[in-house]
């Protein structure tokens, strides 16, 4: 039986509750094995949650039963249904089964919702959400709320895919921004779809990209998701640009956070100005001592030594040098390729020195 078979009025329904079953009622195709699929409660009851948490489903796997969680991708100002959002992986297993044999009026089982990864109870700030992937999904329920708020948000939408097709919930958060100014969008692709044009950003996040589509950035509070090495990059930017990171939040979507002692340290580097290195020239013969906070190209003009450079900011690659000994800290913005890297080369405009480093100049 439906809702208004079963209650008058919603604040006649009780909320759901995890040892309820959820009935699909809607599978809608979102991008290439990406779908967003919507629930009900069978007994009529309401959602409850905070944007940005998760639910746990449990799959019928043929030959055992698998339990995945899944950010909900709905907004609990819409408190009738609840949506996850899912994208299949090459070995994926209860994501595959789900976008295969999941169709509507099937039952399942779920637990929860839960998680950290959430608005401040009365979201009246500035917000970044940056996001890759599937890791949208929580920042698309944060702005389906703010939206559904009838207050004008101020949200800098980033979202990072490999092509346009694989931009998730591109439609939904068109249809959202067009109504809203207050609502920016900005997709980041890899490269383009065949045949089709594509006039937005290309190539990769970085500090160049980022301070270009949010000019105010030291204003906002950020929330990031996405895979792991796409977050630890998103911190790098952030604190090599002077970002407050006590205004940093973030959820990996493989595995979200249930509560704050659960949260995984991070292993950023933060730059010390009253940490002393040492910067050997070997081709010169020339030592020079300064901080961490220097870089190594700052490093070589002190010692009077020239490295040519260009844009100083990581993307030309003019400065590249052959590091020999120690290490140093580098978050360029694509001046330098991965094969470079592993072959001890560095950027010396945006690479700082930690302890004692050797480099060929």
């Amino acid at each position: 039986m439906g809702l208004q078979e079963n209650f008058e009025t919603l604040d006649e329904a009780p909320s759901w509750k995890d040892d309820e079953l959820l009935e699909c009622v809607a599978v809608v195709p979102e991008a290439p094995n990406t779908a967003t699929f919507s629930f009900r409660a069978p007994s009529g009851a309401w959602f409850k949650y905070q944007p940005g948490q998760f639910v746990t489903l449990e799959l019928p796997v043929p030959g055992e039963t698998v339990y995945r969680t899944y950010t909900i991708s709905s907004s609990p100002s819409r408190p009738l249904s609840l949506s996850v959002t899912v994208k299949a992986q090459p070995d994926s297993i209860g994501t595959r089964w789900m976008l295969d044999h999941l169709r509507p009026g099937m039952r399942i089982k779920a637990m929860g919702p839960a998680g950290i990864f959430t608005l401040p109870n009365r979201p009246t700030g500035k917000y970044l959400f940056i996001s890759a992937g599937s890791g949208v999904t929580p920042s698309l329920s944060m702005t389906k709320y703010l939206f559904d708020r009838g207050q004008d948000p101020d949200i800098c939408f980033v979202n990072c895919a490999k092509r346009p097709s694989e931009i998730i919930a591109r439609s939904d958060l068109e249809h959202m921004a067009s109504r809203v100014p207050g609502i920016k969008l900005h997709f980041i692709v890899e490269e383009d779809d065949p045949f089709r044009t594509w006039s937005g950003y290309r190539g990769m996040l970085n500090q160049i990209v980022l301070g270009f589509i949010a000019q105010d950035y030291l204003e906002r509070e950020v929330y990031c998701c996405g895979p792991d090495p796409f977050m630890q990059a998103v911190r790098e930017m952030l604190i090599a640009m002077g970002f407050n990171m006590d205004n940093y939040n973030q959820e990996s979507f493989g595995a979200p956070v249930e509560n704050e002692a659960d949260a995984p340290e991070t292993d950023d580097v933060i730059l010390e100005d009253d940490k002393e290195a040492v910067i050997e020239f070997t081709n010169s013969g020339v030592s020079h001592t300064c901080t961490q906070t220097d870089t190594v190209l700052a490093a070589a003009k002190a010692a009077g030594l020239n490295i040519p450079s260009g844009c100083t900011f990581g993307v030309c690659g003019t400065c590249k040098v052959k590091k020999t000994e120690g290490e140093v800290h580098m978050v360029h913005n694509g001046g330098i390729s991965d094969e470079d890297v592993e072959n001890g080369y560095i950027l010396a405009c945006c690479s700082n020195p930690i302890g004692k480093v050797a480099v060929e100049v």
